[in-house]
């Protein structure tokens, strides 16, 4: 059977087993596997030869209404948390711009949103959690353990998440107030987004073939709920792409009358509108299927991320490389963070990343090669969750403690039992 990620790229034959009382057995044989939970990662990092299916394991256990602490099976996703306690007033702390991923996609990546200058990532919110070990026995592991900050962002290369205990957020509105602030290049971006990091969400979409003095215009969106205790939720109908579209649909002139489009919607200045979760978080949600835009060939998201006080000058030109090049992105998302964590493989640390979208084409990764060595100069590194062609030299560059992980894997026996193609791929 055929597998590929979010990306459509690469495409690998498989064989999986289901999550169930059973798996433990299963650990035990002779080969080695990869969790995988709805398939919304980007690159490679939850395909391998044999797959753990988590997706079915999907019950929520238990939920404490007093301290907002919910009790989930892993294949949970965060639309099915969403839809059943947004009505009950309670959201969650931290999330990324899909709610179609599971619980333990979330740990094993990591994840962040547009609050992580705030809350920090998901990990944040994780109380505690059981994993499945190479040998098939159970471990509880909490903040500070070891198998925790190995696990939060490990990419499932430590053992199954089966269930955790999560903390959610109080709110009494499904609507957040969001103010719009249109910039003309990227020292007005930067300047906006310290003006309103007080508010606990920001995210900017960027021009990314804008050049010369445009160079870094955005519209950057920021806000905060409502507090007028319409917490009345319900999932909207979606539109669905029902094929792959045609390789040459997306160019540079397609993709650079989409920015201007797009920039040109806002007026100028600042303005304010009043949006539902879905439209704030999760707008891609609203398409069925819209990786097909990318063609057969599939796409892949490159996205890093820079310390502060060195963003500026890396990402002015990470985009005069970009726009030179003329592959741009019609969805390039620019974002603030705030400290690391302690979590051995988790990406965000203090300052500024930017995520781009690029069809599989020739001369992309090359492209891509000159990035990172961009990144890597300024002192930057990537996400593995959306990566599929980073070297091993290049990622282990950008990750400090990658030999921690390294040797808790070959400590706990995990190295040859949890393996994808992108851990063998980077090494680890």
């Amino acid at each position: 059977m055929q597998l590929n990620s979010w990306g459509m790229y690469p495409k690998i034959k498989h064989t999986s087993v289901t999550l169930d009382k059973n798996i433990n057995q299963t650990i035990q044989e002779d080969k080695s596997f990869i969790p995988y939970g709805n398939g919304r990662s980007y690159g490679d990092s939850a395909l391998a030869e044999n797959i753990i299916y988590c997706k079915p394991y999907n019950y929520f256990l238990d939920f404490d209404e007093e301290k907002g602490v919910l009790h989930c099976q892993s294949g949970v996703l965060l639309s099915e948390i969403i839809e059943a306690f947004v009505p009950r007033g309670w959201f969650l702390k931290v999330t990324p711009g899909t709610k179609l991923i599971t619980i333990g996609g979330a740990i094993a990546s990591d994840i962040h949103g547009k609050n992580h200058h705030v809350e920090g990532c998901f990990s944040e919110c994780v109380q505690e959690m059981r994993v499945m070990l190479s040998d098939g026995t159970i471990q509880t592991c909490q903040k500070g353990d070891e198998l925790f900050k190995a696990t939060c962002g490990g990419m499932g290369l430590t053992g199954v998440i089966l269930d955790a205990k999560i903390s959610l957020k109080k709110i009494n509105s499904q609507y957040i107030n969001q103010t719009t602030i249109k910039t003309k290049n990227l020292k007005e971006t930067f300047e906006a987004f310290e003006k309103y990091s007080h508010l606990p969400y920001s995210v900017a979409w960027i021009d990314c073939l804008a050049k010369g003095e445009d160079i870094g215009k955005c519209l950057l969106m920021v806000g905060d709920f409502a507090d007028d205790g319409d917490l009345n939720f319900k999932e909207k109908k979606k539109k669905t792409i029902p094929f792959n579209f045609p390789s040459f649909a997306l160019n540079k002139l397609s993709v650079k009358a989409f920015n201007w489009l797009y920039y040109k919607k806002a007026p100028d200045g600042e303005s304010q509108q009043k949006v539902d979760i879905d439209t704030f978080f999760y707008p891609l949600d609203a398409i069925n299927n819209w990786n097909r835009i990318y063609g057969k060939g599939g796409f892949t998201q490159y996205q890093f991320i820079l310390p502060k006080e060195k963003s500026y000058e890396g990402l002015e030109k990470i985009l005069e490389t970009i726009a030179s090049s003329g592959k741009g992105s019609f969805l390039a998302v620019l974002k603030l963070y705030g400290k690391a964590n302690e979590n051995y493989l988790s990406f965000p640390m203090e300052g500024y990343s930017l995520a781009l979208d690029f069809k599989i084409e020739p001369g992309l990764f090359e492209l891509l090669d000159r990035l990172d060595e961009i990144v890597l100069e300024y002192g930057g590194r990537i996400y593995l969750t959306k990566d599929v062609r980073v070297s091993k030299e290049t990622f282990e560059k950008g990750y400090p403690e990658i030999e921690k992980f390294r040797a808790f894997r070959k400590e706990n026996a995990m190295s040859e039992k949890f393996a994808s193609l992108q851990s063998k791929r980077v090494g680890i």
